[in-house]
């Protein structure tokens, strides 16, 4: 029988490492969170490679003692939990065991000076063993730097990813925490370059669209609701971007619990749910949202990062969102999806048989001679119709004078244009019935198949050049995603360049998207990138984004088109491969037969 034995301690914490640090990600999360429960007003973090070749974050908190560094780089020793009260804990870290789990697979070195101090300490510890100690000059605070990520393990630095694929999660983690606590100043630099940089004492929101993006300002609706719960008041604050802007992943979505940045499933689908009727199934919501609930109501240690958390009363949280986003989209700004209006809607009814005409319908029938031939014909002015406030609104529907079909018109499964109806569906006449079309849907499969066909190969796509380059702005790492993929977009029209960190160039885009917007294609594209990864096949992932194309460069809905452009459009739905679903997998058209048709009026 194998005997029990006690590990020994290097090999217990480099066990322990393994649930705190992951990749240079979860060391500087640990690092930053530890500045901030010191009390700290500004915060500077510093990268080199990513986080693989070192981290550096400064603070001017309260600073350590040599005697209280000793003990701090000791498992299970903190400052942040004063008694055994683990239901109440305040801090973002209170395990104890974030520094010397680093110590444990890095190079560390630490050095502190209180506030009450004219003298600092330093503390250097490699891979477990304490290596050096002595003075150190610096002002009030500490500094804490990281080398040597699991140098002397080397199954663990062979899973790291690439620079720039740590460099990105370092980069996420310190917006994050920078949302978090708008009233701490932060800087962030990778390498010789400054990523950011934030004053400290800002709002809630005004940190947020800093952060994120600048026009989520402009496109988003401040939140701030109260409810109560428990032994106290639950809040729910921040800022919601409207449905109308949204992106094609879901990774700006930053959620926090009580100062404390996390990724829960039931705060992840509460905001779905809040956003389910007003957003497509392939778009999600840009929102951060602080969530603040009494400390017994929370348990926040059910994961070693900290990542997740469990509420007393589950449904009362995803409830209080969920109504408290969609209250806020759809009363709080009438720039979001305006509901209908309530006397339309208690007006649209059906009428009973034998009662007097409604009011509706009351200019039509009253004060008129109905013998009078002139009186059939049904000839009201405009001003006979909008006289009364109870009349309906015009009919959205649009036709020109009809003509019969031709002789020819069979050889048209989709038949002839008649007319469009709220600028969106086209009506067409065929030989045994009607067509309704969807045309942003029917267009967008026509120039993807397009698409496909100047893709297929290896021949380039035409392009069609524009006259100033644009500059697109976007995030780095999205820039870096686009920069990947430069020579497959240039096979497909498409030909962009990097410019600058946080800048793509445009020069060219396909020729069946020139009315495209570059800023929103390049979006989107990089958010497609950024969803199905790097595991995905080359032909998938161009197939991803020859969707994406397709969707930018085909006819919206909200287009008036003319009789011309719908026939030309029918015509060439008729010899576009697939063209019954569009590239989401809807259908684009339906078709009732004239024996349905007949059906519905009894005539059959």
């Amino acid at each position: 029988m194998p005997q029990i034995r006690r590990l020994p301690e290097t090999l217990v914490n480099r066990i322990a490492a393994g649930e705190v640090v992951e990749r240079p990600a979860s060391a500087l999360k640990e690092l930053v969170e530890n500045a901030i429960d010191a009390g700290t007003t500004r915060i500077s973090v510093s990268i080199v490679e990513g986080g693989l070749g070192s981290i550096q974050v400064t603070d001017d908190g309260c600073g350590m003692s040599p005697e209280q560094m000793s003990l701090a780089l000791e498992r299970h020793a903190t400052s942040k939990l004063p008694d055994e009260a683990i239901e109440q804990v305040a801090t973002l870290g209170f395990r104890g065991e974030a520094l010397p789990s680093i110590g444990s697979v890095a190079k560390l070195t630490i050095e502190s000076r209180p506030a009450d101090s004219s003298d600092g300490w330093r503390r250097v510890v490699d891979h477990g063993a304490l290596v050096e100690e002595g003075p150190a000059a610096l002002p009030p605070g500490t500094r804490v730097r990281v080398e040597d990520l699991f140098r002397k393990i080397p199954a663990r630095r062979k899973f790291l990813r690439t620079p720039r694929s740590e460099y990105a999660a370092c980069h996420d983690i310190v917006r994050r925490l920078a949302m978090a606590r708008p009233d701490i100043a932060f800087t962030f630099e990778h390498g010789e370059r400054r990523i950011f940089a934030v004053q400290e004492g800002q709002e809630a929101p005004e940190r947020v669209a800093q952060i994120v993006a600048r026009e989520l300002a402009d496109n988003g609706v401040v939140i701030d609701l109260e409810r109560p719960s428990g032994e106290g008041t639950m809040r729910l604050s921040g800022i919601a971007g409207l449905p109308t802007y949204n992106r094609g992943v879901a990774d700006h979505q930053y959620l926090f619990v009580n100062g404390r940045p996390v990724k829960d499933r039931l705060l992840i689908g509460a905001v779905r749910g809040a956003y389910a009727e007003m957003l497509a199934r392939d778009r999600h919501a840009v929102l951060a949202l602080f969530l603040d609930v009494p400390f017994p109501d929370v348990d926040v240690n059910v994961h070693p990062a900290k990542t997740e958390v469990r509420f007393r009363d589950a449904a009362a949280v995803r409830g209080f969102i969920v109504s408290g986003l969609r209250n806020a989209l759809s009363t709080g700004d009438r720039r979001s999806a305006q509901a209908p209006d309530s006397g339309a809607m208690g007006r649209w009814q059906a009428e009973p048989l034998g009662a007097e005409p409604s009011p509706a319908l009351a200019s039509i029938f009253s004060g008129r001679d109905w013998s009078s031939p002139s009186s059939q014909r049904l000839s009201e002015t405009r001003s006979e119709w909008a006289g009364d406030t109870q009349t309906l609104a015009a009919p959205q529907g649009r036709a020109e004078e009809a003509e019969a079909l031709s002789a020819d018109a069979e050889r048209f499964p989709l038949g002839i244009a008649r007319g469009q109806v709220a600028n969106t569906y086209i009506i067409a006449e065929s030989a045994d019935g009607l067509v309704l079309v969807d045309q942003h849907a029917a267009h967008e499969r026509i120039v993807l198949e397009r698409l496909r066909a100047a893709g297929a190969g290896e021949k380039v796509a035409a392009s069609q050049a524009m006259l100033i380059p644009e500059v697109v702005e976007l995030e780095e790492a999205d820039c870096d995603r686009l920069e990947e993929h430069i020579d497959h977009f240039t096979k497909l029209g498409l030909v962009i360049e990097r410019f600058g960190p946080n800048a793509m160039l445009v020069r060219a885009i396909p020729g069946v998207l020139k009315k495209a917007d570059p800023e929103a294609l390049l979006r989107d594209l990089a958010d497609d990138i950024a969803k199905h990864g790097s595991s995905l096949l080359l032909t998938e992932k161009i197939e991803h984004v020859l969707a994406t194309m397709a969707c930018h460069g085909s006819v919206r809905a909200g287009r008036v088109l003319n009789v011309a452009e719908m026939n030309a459009l029918l015509r060439e739905m008729e010899t576009t491969p697939r063209s019954g679903q569009c590239n989401h997998g809807r259908p684009t058209w339906v078709k009732l037969s004239m024996e349905d048709v007949e059906k519905l009026f009894g005539r059959h």
